[in-house]
């Protein structure tokens, strides 16, 4: 007969496949309409790092080449990021403050066409880090390089529950009303 796996070893299994899961980013296709603005957003907690890429895919304009434009705006309205006339670019910045962060795509040429696809490549937090350089630098592989990984995960994973508890007893404190 089998015994049954602690509490602690469970909720260490747990986070260990969210962590794991946490540590792969991947890449979104937007298809922007003719006329109009396609919004991603985010929700972030302050100090954390965002790195994204953005490029049109032209497959379906072979012969013209249409542009974006392109605003990213922190929770409280400040524009982190700008661009016109692109078909490439990047961002990257620290978040000053906890809240949803939006980025929004519009196409800004005159060859509009059928609408275009652009690919947004947004990461944040750990997947951000480089962690082929910290091997390098630090001389692990293998193992051990998974291992720091999901430490890493397993930290942020932690500090993201603190920031969520305190946003649910903000919340039931500001909601709470005494019955009379």
């Amino acid at each position: 007969m089998a015994a049954a796996a602690s509490p602690a070893l469970t909720l260490a299994l747990t986070a260990a496949v969210i962590a794991a899961a946490c540590l792969c980013a991947e890449a979104v296709w937007l298809d922007l309409p003719q006329s109009g603005t396609k919004c991603v957003s985010e929700e972030i907690q302050s100090n954390v790092v965002v790195l994204a890429d953005y490029a049109l895919m032209y497959e379906t304009h072979p012969s013209s080449h249409p542009t974006i434009a392109v605003k990213v705006t922190s929770p409280y309205g400040n524009t982190l990021h700008h661009s016109e006339s692109a078909t490439v670019g990047q961002f990257a910045f620290t978040t000053s403050e906890a809240g949803n962060y939006l980025a929004c795509f519009w196409i800004d040429s005159a060859e509009k066409g059928s609408g275009i696809s652009i690919n947004l490549d947004w990461k944040i937090g750990i997947a951000t880090k480089d962690w082929d350089a910290i091997a390098k630098k630090e001389k692990i592989e293998g193992v051990e390089l998974e291992l720091r990984k999901l430490e890493v995960a397993v930290q942020s994973i932690h500090q993201n529950m603190i920031y969520l508890k305190a946003r649910q007893v903000l919340y039931y404190t500001s909601t709470w009303s005494p019955v009379l």
